[in-house]
């Protein structure tokens, strides 16, 4: 058997290897090759911004250009990311145009969690307009938890939530595609937009996965007289009971339908109960083994891993018979909760008898138990576990590691001395471009640019988020003896939503000087040109 390059994209059963971004490419042409098998005339559109866990992108949807053509797939990225959003919300309506010359299409909208957070209004208004019957929206979110290239640490399921989006998260690799194809089918049956939650350690990995599509289940439901799909209408009261009323609930029903969460362990008797989804699934499979936990001594201990895909709203009919007669459950989530919160809501009512202890981001007592910053690893969720074991009465296999975890003192001695601070690249114009005059200040914003904070002898203040840059100085500069402010603005930047923030300092007849530091490149996320066409002058 001859195998390629091309076979990431053009194998339709058996095994390929690719990347987490090159899985994101695959899904689209996965889901055109469905609908022509069906005998629908689809067609695809992606548009986004981006940035890193998601920053390579666009580069491999460009290097796959003449597979996504033979698809009917366009690719289009957006000036910045609400607008890229909005473009996805143009894609459902176009059925329903004079003239629509296609049955749907599909839609897929990407960006990093600061981008998730500047598009709410967007995603909201997509979302309660909701998608096609053959078309359907995935919001791929790319989450970077521990801040690696982001300004802030980031957990994008909240935000999601606050515009009524359903979460999928897949744990690995192998679950990208089918979680990809189950995504397209949920929004279509439920008339909503798709969340894909992206986290670092997923999608920048690669791997040998299975591409067989998955069997989709449609479930058999109860629909309102006007369906559940994008309509031609504006009814902010009607719209806002629709997706409350009848799009979640379908989402949940989805879920139940195909399984999406499931108990992936389970022992003879009911000790302790692990409710967990995404990376931390795969973290806690990895504490299990590190504390000598097969799965067979699982089962003889008493302990069960229930794992979610559909993390919001959560199928709260299969968590509770998972829940049942379980001792006490321990919820293994990164970040603030979203599922122990539910977990709790779900269990609230039932019968004491049925009512399991719930263990979580707190213990018991109400003490701090795993952390919500930062990022967990199996090593603290080993830590978690082996006490609740312990604590239950539940006798680990000897030698088993009760402390897999470093103490925080120790990690920052053994790192202390190979901490390199990041630098402009050599010969970097942007080395010198960022100085300021002797008693000058200077304001950093997002971009390569934001590493003069960190040079020696810094007079460089820390950033805004993306397209606020100079807009702090507007309501500091009445209020400081200090006569003037630089602002370093990448020409990226300006593009994407900078020239607003120009705009202001000048309404407010700020006292600044704007920086525009040209590259003709966005430099941080792979040297991709800027998304319009921009010269000096």
């Amino acid at each position: 058997m001859q195998v390629t390059l091309e076979d990431k994209y053009t194998q339709e059963k058996g095994q390929v290897f690719l990347t987490g971004v090159e899985a994101l490419v695959r899904i689209p042409l996965m889901q055109q090759r469905l609908d022509r098998a069906a005998g629908l005339n689809t067609a695809g559109f992606i548009s986004g911004y981006r940035g890193s866990p998601l920053g390579t992108y666009d580069l491999a949807l460009n290097r796959a250009g003449r597979f996504l053509e033979a698809h009917d797939i366009r690719f289009l990225p957006g000036v910045n990311e609400e607008l890229a959003a909005t473009a996805c919300l143009g894609a459902q309506q176009a059925p329903l145009l004079p003239g629509a010359n296609r049955d749907g299409v599909f839609a897929i909208w990407y960006g990093k969690g600061p981008g998730v957070d500047r598009s709410g209004d967007a995603l909201k208004h997509g979302n309660l307009a909701g998608s096609s019957a053959h078309g359907g929206v995935l919001v791929a979110a790319g989450d970077d938890h521990a801040a690696k290239s982001s300004t802030t640490a980031h957990q994008s399921e909240h935000a999601l939530l606050a515009a009524l989006i359903p979460v999928l998260y897949p744990a690995s690799l192998q679950e990208y595609l089918a979680c990809g194809l189950y995504g397209f089918a949920l929004s279509r049956f439920s008339g909503l937009w798709v969340g894909f939650k992206c986290a670092t350690e997923v999608v920048e990995t690669s791997g040998t996965v299975l591409v067989d599509p998955p069997d989709i289940r449609r479930p058999q439901l109860e629909l309102p007289e006007d369906g559940l799909n994008i309509r031609v209408a504006f009814n902010p009261l009607a719209d806002e009971r629709r997706v409350l009323e009848h799009r979640l609930p379908a989402a949940q029903a989805f879920a139940r339908a195909n399984g999406l969460d499931r108990a992936v362990l389970h022992g003879q008797r009911r000790e302790l109960g692990i409710v967990t989804a995404g990376k931390s699934y795969t973290d806690t499979r990895k504490a299990l083994a590190a504390l000598g936990l097969s799965e067979e001594r699982c089962a003889e201990l008493g302990v069960g891993v229930y794992k979610l895909m559909l993390t919001w709203p959560v199928e709260t009919g299969g968590l509770q018979d998972f829940a049942n007669a379980y001792r006490r459950l321990v919820v293994i989530e990164e970040k603030r909760p979203l599922i122990e919160e539910q977990l709790r809501s779900a269990l609230f009512n039932l019968p004491a008898a049925r009512r399991p202890e719930v263990v979580g981001k707190t213990d018991l007592k109400g003490a701090p138990l795993l952390p919500s910053y930062g990022e967990l690893s199996p090593g603290i969720i080993a830590d978690v576990l082996a006490r609740n074991l312990a604590e239950l009465g539940v006798p680990l296999p000897d030698g088993a590691m009760h402390r897999c975890t470093l103490d925080d003192a120790d990690v920052q001695a053994m790192v202390r001395d190979i901490v390199r601070t990041p630098a402009f690249c050599s010969g970097c114009p942007h080395n010198r471009s960022t100085a300021v005059p002797d008693g000058s200040l200077a304001m950093a914003g997002i971009g390569c640019h934001t590493m003069a904070i960190m040079m020696k002898d810094s007079r460089t203040l820390p950033p805004t988020q993306m397209g606020g840059e100079g807009a702090n100085w507007i309501g500091a500069e009445a209020f400081t003896d200090t006569p003037h402010m630089f602002q370093n603005l990448g020409d990226g930047t300006y593009f994407h939503s900078g020239l607003l923030a120009i705009r202001a300092a000048v309404a407010a007849g700020s006292n600044i000087t704007y920086k525009i530091l040209y590259n003709d490149a966005v430099a941080m996320t792979g040297g991709q040109a800027v998304d319009g066409t921009l010269t000096v002058p």
